[in-house]
């Protein structure tokens, strides 16, 4: 009995001194930890010399990226400046700010500035989607630091953000209000495909400004296809890339010293110390051979059609020949398979249009089996008009003389379709969907 005695208060003795330890590590309550901490991230943003810049990367893009520069003070302000457009990136916004306790450490931006612009409901705003934006967020719980960073998590959306401390020079650039987007002069090129080339190494290159994404092409030593797709924000130098694109050779960070050469429709630019430029060209380095059957497959396969509504973007020009001006027009759709005539089974390239009762496919031209060539082409051979052409039937019959070019197209998958360009120069293409 005596032993036990012993064992019993003995064992007290171990709890007894557990709870001891436990209360010296937790030696204040939960709410007084928790503003200790709130207190802590609040100094750091007010205390770095040069402010933070920012990182958001929306739920609603794959790739896409925004970039922010902020100045905290000890009044719950911050200045910022944004990428979002040209003006945000030059115009200084000052708006609120808070750090609350919501069962974490949480960032938020409680007045409406420039990182409410992902959010917007309003899609015309940032091209998202309506009643949601771009699924981004302006309420931010603290993930942790990293580093020099802070680690942060929308809670809305889940979109990742990151605020890094900015260096002196970063701070200088934006304080000069210096902003260089001249990669957007991309988009005013003629030609479809686009040639990067830096240290005499070749790759086809997309913008898409819209998604915040670029995407790298390139063959290989052994002649493999290699194809990269990642975000880019702009710097007030050039671009970035997050995260880095590795081409086996390089890796690359982003483009600096963007300088744009009008009369010879080239961006030049460095990249890892090297020089660099993008030019025009016809046809691309990597083709997808297999892309213009899959294109025609698929919708064999559905029993469906693709759609297009602005038709042939032409030298520059969308809908360059006026398709959407046609009587009681409402868009176009290739469906193969559509019929037959004469025992022979034809794809149809039908002008849908509105009438009282609906939408029916009133006329359009019809094709033969397409032609797949095994350079990843596909030739349309005309058959005939199906119905009877409407007022304006120019635009339906340069649109035919379009499609049935002898030399072809190429097919490119994109996030919402296919992009079908032409094979003959590259400066005129269909976007089907």
């Amino acid at each position: 009995m005596y032993k036990r005695l012993l064992l019993i208060c003995f064992t007290f003795f171990v709890l007894a001194a557990c709870q001891k330890s436990d209360e010296d590590v937790f030696n204040a309550p939960p709410d007084t930890r928790l503003n200790d901490t709130l207190k802590k991230y609040n100094d750091m943003l007010v205390a770095a010399p040069y402010g933070w810049k920012g990182l958001v990367y929306p739920s609603g893009l794959e790739h896409g990226i925004f970039s922010f520069y902020f100045q905290f003070n000890d009044s719950n302000r911050v200045k910022m400046y944004a990428d979002f457009d040209s003006a945000s990136s030059v115009t200084m916004a000052e708006s609120s700010y808070r750090l609350k306790a919501l069962q974490q450490p949480c960032l938020l931006f409680d007045t409406y500035s420039y990182i409410h612009l992902l959010s917007d409901p309003d899609g015309s705003v940032n091209g998202g989607v309506y009643g949601e934006g771009l699924y981004s967020d302006f309420e931010f719980s603290i993930e942790g630091m990293s580093g020099d960073s802070i680690v942060l998590k929308g809670r809305y959306h889940g979109s990742r953000a990151v605020l890094v401390k900015a260096t002196e020079a970063e701070k200088n650039a934006y304080s000069a209000e210096k902003s260089n987007r001249l990669i957007d002069k991309i988009g005013s090129y003629l030609t479809y495909f686009k040639r990067l080339t830096i240290n005499s190494k070749g790759y086809d290159v997309s913008f898409d400004v819209a998604s915040r994404t670029i995407t790298i092409s390139w063959v290989d030593e052994g002649g493999n296809n290699h194809t990269a797709s990642t975000g880019f924000y702009y710097t007030p130098t050039g671009v970035a890339f997050s995260p880095a694109i590795s081409t086996g050779n390089e890796t690359l960070t982003g483009f600096d010293n963007v300088t744009w050469n009008a009369s010879t429709t080239t961006l030049g630019f460095t990249a890892n110390g090297n020089t660099g430029t993008i030019k025009e060209t016809a046809k691309p380095l990597v083709i997808d051979k297999e892309a213009a059957k899959s294109w025609w497959q698929q919708q064999v396969d559905a029993g469906s059609y693709w759609v297009t509504v602005d038709g042939f973007h032409v030298d520059g020009i969308d809908d360059a020949y006026g398709i959407q001006q046609l009587p009681n027009y409402s868009f176009v759709v290739f469906y193969p398979k559509f019929g037959t005539s004469d025992n022979t089974v034809y794809d149809l390239l039908g002008f849908v249009t509105r009438t009282e009762a609906g939408q029916y496919i009133e006329y359009g031209p019809a094709f033969s089996a397409p032609t797949f060539k095994t350079d990843g082409r596909i030739i349309f051979p005309y058959l005939g008009i199906l119905g009877e052409l409407p007022d304006g039937e120019t635009a339906v019959s340069n649109t035919i003389t379009k499609i049935t070019d002898s030399n072809g197209f190429y097919l490119v998958k994109t996030n919402s379709g296919y992009d079908m360009v032409s094979a003959k120069d590259g400066k005129s293409w269909i976007s089907w969907f």
